[in-house]
């Protein structure tokens, strides 16, 4: 009857990775760009735990690779704030700032609703960190 099928859907939740595709890391490639300076546009190549946020990708990367470099701050009401990329830092003066955007699968840029400690990559995606004003 209806026993031995809720036994079974809830044996299935119970075991770990029974339904999950994938659970392993997920590479992400990472643009820095600066206009403003006109710095050339550098990209780094990465990787994400599996539902990982980006800030532990950015961590990671940093200390793989010399050449990429971060800072942030913590703020108690909104969690981590990019300050600087590669030693450029915004500023309030002159309205600078690091901006978040993804380059979806599809090719279409959007500038998600959360920072770095909330932003979940996904495969097939491209980080940007735009160095811009508002």
């Amino acid at each position: 009857m209806m026993v031995p099928a809720l036994l079974s859907a809830a044996l299935l939740m119970l075991l770990p990775g029974a339904l999950t595709l994938d659970s392993g890391p997920v590479t992400i490639d990472l643009l820095v760009e600066n206009t403003l300076l006109g710095i050339p546009p550098v990209t780094y190549s990465t990787h994400v735990a599996y539902r990982g946020i980006l800030l532990g990708a950015m961590t990671r990367l940093m200390k793989s690779n010399s050449d990429f470099k971060f800072t942030f701050s913590n703020d108690p009401n909104y969690g981590p704030y990019l300050e600087s990329v590669n030693g450029v830092a915004g500023n309030d003066e002159d309205h600078t700032y690091w901006q978040l955007l993804v380059k979806k699968a599809d090719g279409k840029i959007i500038a998600p609703d959360v920072g770095i400690g909330c932003y979940i990559p996904s495969a097939n995606e491209q980080i940007i960190l735009k160095f811009t004003k508002w």
